[in-house]
């Protein structure tokens, strides 16, 4: 077995894991793993077309991860100055109390920013439910990307 096939399989397999890891880059770790062996077989392997496929599949996914919650929040009804500060203020909870911190730090934030807001606190649970949920979700699609990019990366190198 090839020693950068083996590095870039790891590296894939630590974007699974790092995809619902908080402040892990799962997809950057995962798209680092096939740019290592593309660049370990001379350009050849994974052909450009699929690599360029990968890597906006990989963006995707960092997008998702990046914007997911604040997008969410705004769906549900936030303002930009709430899902701001729902990310300033929950980065330290996530090394306080991990990855339920996070996303209990987000909801309670855009809850209690969107309540003084607007005065209604069914518009600020709106608001923390869809960006608890977008929070969520981005680790999920972040997952499935992540476990995509290693499965296609099998069936293109082997």
């Amino acid at each position: 077995m090839d020693l950068f096939f083996v590095a870039a399989v790891l590296l894939l397999l630590a974007g699974v894991v790092g995809s619902v890891v908080p402040v892990v880059p799962g997809a950057g770790l995962s798209l680092a793993g096939i740019y290592l062996y593309w660049w370990s077989s001379g350009y050849a392997t994974p052909e450009l077309g699929v690599l360029v496929a990968f890597t906006l599949v990989g963006l995707g996914a960092v997008v998702a991860d990046h914007f997911g919650g604040a997008l969410a929040a705004s769906a549900g009804g936030a303002s930009i100055k709430t899902t701001a500060l729902a990310t300033v203020l929950s980065i330290p909870l996530l090394f306080v109390a991990g990855p339920v911190g996070l996303v209990l730090g987000i909801a309670a934030t855009v809850f209690a920013a969107e309540f003084y807001r607007t005065r209604s606190a069914g518009q600020g649970a709106r608001a923390a439910v869809f960006a608890a949920v977008g929070v969520l979700g981005s680790a999920v699609v972040q997952l499935v990307v992540t476990l995509s990019l290693l499965v296609g990366f099998l069936f293109v190198a082997l």
